[in-house]
This record gives C-alpha cells, structure tokens and sequence, in this order.
C-alpha cells in the first residue's frame, strides 16, 4: 500500500477535463474521468467483462488507466475493483476505512494507494480533492476533479449535505448530483420499512427535493452540466427529477441530463455547453 503523494499541480496544456458514465444506480456504478493522457477509473461497481463492454460503447478498452479511484465499499461501486484493477493494470485508490470494510476483497488488489478524505492529491493531469459525506459506509468521500481550469464535482452517495460538502462544490463547471428518490414514491412503494428509513435517513440517499435545495445555496454561475445520477428505478423518476432540478436553477428541464443504470451517459466536456 503506497501512501498518497505530496501536493502537486497538474501539467495539462490543451487538454480538457471531460467524463463519461458507465452506469449509475443501486445495480452497479462506474465512471471515466479524462485529462491529457490521464485516465481515472470512478468506482467499479460492476464485473470486469461488464465494465469493458461499457468502455468500449465509450471509445475506450482496459488500457491507459492511471488509476481506480474508490468512493466507498459497497457493492454497487467496488464489487469489480479486484479484478478490474488485474484487468486494466491499474493502482486502486481509497481511504484506510474503505480498505478496512473491504477486508478479504481486498487480497486480490497488488497495488492499493491510501488517501486521506481531507487532502487533495494529483493523479498525472487532474487534481482530485475528496471530501468526507455523511454515508452508512466506514469512511466515504466524494471528490471534485481540476485540470486547474474546470471543476468537475462528483456526489452521488449522501444521505443530507454538509457546510464542507457545499463549499467543495461552490462554482463546479460540471456537477453530477445524487437525486436517488421522491420521498412520495419511496413512503407508498414497495421495500421494506427499515429499508425506506435508511434510505431517507441522515446517512443514506439524497431525495430529488434535498438535491434541489443543495444546488440552490451553490454558485452555479459557472455550471455549464449538470447531471441527476444514482436514480432508483424503483422510487423516481426520470421527470421528476428534472423538474426538481429545473425549477431550482431556472432552466429548462431537458438542459439537466440524467444518468442511466443501463447506458450510462456518454461524453461531457467540462468547458463546453451550458444553459
């Protein structure tokens, strides 16, 4: 286990920041974040053949990641980082409680870099700066990416928004944003009422509401994407969450795009588009 680097700055000249999704939902998570010759691996929710087909709808195969970077332990966002990491012979990145909660899926990993939550580090051309949520996980961050010009936050499991979570995303060019449930449909749907608790608690899922409210006390005056990830295919909506969305920010609600379990959403660059 190598520890996390000094502070560095990333080199990129011409090149762009841009992503792309995998997928996104309780069945399997995964995302591609590119700069320059850079290529970061965002979560591996899903099984190392799945995840190369999804690559290779994007362009892209196994080869010329710099890195898998781990959200947290659960299922839907690390079950394939073993084996992905012997696939795309890559360092797989996370912080010493996601280590810890992994436990035996760990054993397959031959080069694990531990992070602190609290300290940016540089992976080639991206600055990545993780930042502690409120999660039923050991120790989960999300992160927002820089090529020192654009800012691409990623949120995307997060049971209720922190003062340090909206200072870290202040004045994003890019934002994908958890909206996992409608509160109405979640209360008369079909799970279980522990499940619906957790879900809705303080350390489980954002509502579309909750997602609305947090994007209103954020400087958007550079927001030029902004992207609802992490839908539940049982409780919302892909309508819905626009809306909420839309109404927040005073646009039109086909400009908010929406990540899907299935097809993911295919490339975005960070400095191009807006509203």
């Amino acid at each position: 286990m190598a520890p996390h680097p000094s502070h560095l700055t990333p080199h990129a000249a011409a090149a762009r920041l841009r992503f792309a999704l995998l997928g996104s939902g309780s069945r399997g998570n995964a995302a591609v974040v590119e700069c320059g010759d850079t290529r970061i691996l965002l979560d591996c929710g899903f099984s190392a053949r799945e995840t190369l087909v999804r690559l290779g709808r994007l362009g892209r195969d196994g080869a010329g990641f710099a890195a898998i970077l781990i959200t947290h332990e659960h299922s839907d966002h690390a079950a394939g980082a073993a084996v992905c990491a012997r696939r795309l012979r890559a360092p797989v990145w996370m912080t010493p409680g996601t280590f810890s909660a992994l436990g035996s899926d760990t054993d397959g990993l031959a080069d694990v870099r531990l992070f602190d939550p609290n300290e940016a580090f540089v992976i080639g051309d991206i600055e990545v700066r993780p930042f502690p949520v409120p999660h039923d996980a050991r120790e989960p961050s999300q992160f927002v990416f820089s090529d020192g010009r654009a800012r691409l936050g990623f949120l995307t499991d997060i049971g209720e928004a922190t003062a340090e979570v909206e200072a870290m995303l202040d004045g994003c060019d890019a934002l994908v944003l958890e909206c996992n449930h409608d509160p109405g449909l979640l209360r008369d749907g079909p799970y279980p009422y522990p499940l619906k608790q957790r879900i809705a608690g303080g350390q489980g899922h954002l509502a579309n509401q909750a997602a609305a409210e947090l994007l209103a006390r954020l400087d958007t005056s550079r927001l030029r994407h902004l992207v609802a990830a992490h839908l539940s295919q049982t409780n919302n909506r892909p309508e819905l969450v626009r809306a909420a969305l839309a109404r927040r920010l005073g646009c039109d609600p086909d400009w908010v795009q929406v990540a899907d379990q299935q097809r993911g959403l295919s490339w975005v660059d960070c400095r191009v588009g807006g509203n």
